[in-house]
């Protein structure tokens, strides 16, 4: 397996040249390979080394995120035009031997927050060791599960017209309420844009409208699908003459939705990955976002807690099949679950984010109530936690939390 792209974790992301944070139609390709090529992508961790393997929270607090997310590429394929689909097969995803470990974040709610920042406002950090295909950390005792490796992020470059569809439909989305925090969308950050191969005023005319890389859009990007793991396929839609694809963001293990932002184990990894052209794909398929294949390779676990929500939120006010609502009071409802076993809230908050659950909208009809669903698997835990007569037991060391700021 030929290494594409290789990076050096001892470097500053910026003196990688193959390496890139926003999206741009003018970053230069870094390689050229032909359809049916296999090759291997290094990437660093997405926020280009800024969090530490310690017991503070400080780096996450301060941690710069109009630098993220930091990707390597993009990668062209000989013969893709715009309206085809590039076809990508994951073949593996694996640790960077130099930085064998990972981390998940809590983001203070002015540096971003997360899914449930009004209940869990402050900076937080768990680090996380890896033991083969487990992950365990010291700040969450008593669990440990399997990972499904992927990248949290990866996608082509965008057009001219749609690079220009994003900025000015997001833009109009701030601008309805500009002073909010955490922001409605991150619009584009010229001052710490890294393009590239792209140098001089080129860069600098890119950069002040480079879009970041912050959302999943139409051609890829931070999707944050923790099936796509080895084994599963991408179809992206191409836009710009050879792909260009990208990628980065590579997550040890993430649940669905990664809800505390940051909310995966974190990690350096590489992708070895197959690449393929489908000629005027998009129109053949009617396709305009992504499109994935599922692995026939998972972690299998035979029971699941699965905790509900609906449209109902905590106040108590009702909404109309609003399954923002609905997930996140079934997270709110699985927190406080695991609460009962002596989990701090944040503790279980981050099982959340990292472990292989299962998030569903499992109705959408029954009006006006949408349910949510979510589903823990019982066998990551080293002990029982499900319901019995006798009442929920403490198993969790008192003491242990997630680092705090300092």
């Amino acid at each position: 397996m030929e290494t594409l792209i290789k990076v050096d974790l001892s470097a500053a992301p910026t003196k990688h040249d193959v390496i890139h944070n926003r999206w741009h139609p003018d970053i230069p390709i870094v390689s050229w390979v032909k359809p049916g090529a296999e090759f291997r992508v290094e990437c660093i961790d997405w926020t280009g080394g800024q969090i530490k393997n310690d017991d503070s929270a400080q780096d996450i607090h301060v941690v710069d995120l109009t630098k993220v997310h930091y990707l390597s590429g993009p990668i062209g394929v000989e013969g893709a035009e715009p309206g085809d689909l590039l076809a990508v097969d994951i073949l593996d995803v694996g640790v960077l031997p130099a930085s064998a470990w990972g981390f998940t974040g809590i983001f203070a709610k002015e540096n971003g927050g997360g899914f449930l920042t009004e209940h869990y406002p402050d900076a937080r950090k768990a680090c996380w060791n890896f033991s083969g295909i487990y992950a365990n950390s010291r700040h969450i005792p008593g669990v440990e599960f399997a990972g499904i490796m992927h990248p949290g992020l990866i996608g082509c470059l965008p057009s001219k017209s749609l690079l220009a569809t994003w900025n000015a439909r997001e833009k109009a989305l701030f601008d309805t309420n500009p002073e909010r925090v955490p922001a409605l969308c991150a619009l584009p950050s010229p001052e710490t844009a890294h393009m590239g191969r792209m140098k001089g005023d080129a860069a600098k005319a890119a950069a002040m409208e480079g879009a970041r890389t912050v959302p999943p859009r139409e051609h890829g990007g931070n999707c944050d699908i923790k099936n796509l793991t080895k084994g599963s396929k991408c179809f992206f839609p191409v836009y710009q003459k050879g792909g260009g694809l990208s990628m980065g963001d590579i997550h040890f293990s993430q649940g669905d939705g990664e809800i505390t932002f940051c909310g995966a184990i974190e990690m350096a990894g590489y992708l070895d990955l197959r690449v393929q052209v489908i000629k005027e794909g998009m129109t053949k398929y009617g396709i305009k976002n992504p499109v994935f294949q599922s692995s026939p390779l998972e972690p299998k676990y035979s029971s699941y807690l699965i905790f509900e929500g609906i449209s109902v939120d905590e106040s108590g006010k009702q909404h109309y099949l609003d399954v923002h609502v609905a997930y996140r009071m079934a997270c709110l409802n699985a927190i406080e679950y695991l609460k009962k076993f002596g989990y701090t809230g944040v503790q279980a908050y981050a099982i959340l984010g990292t472990a292989p659950v299962e998030g569903r909208i499992s109705g959408i009809v029954d009006i006006p109530n949408a349910c949510a669903t979510l589903a823990i698997p019982t066998e990551i835990f080293d002990f029982d936690i499900t319901p019995a007569s006798a009442g929920p037991k403490r198993s969790v060391p008192a003491g242990t939390d997630l680092a705090v700021a300092k």
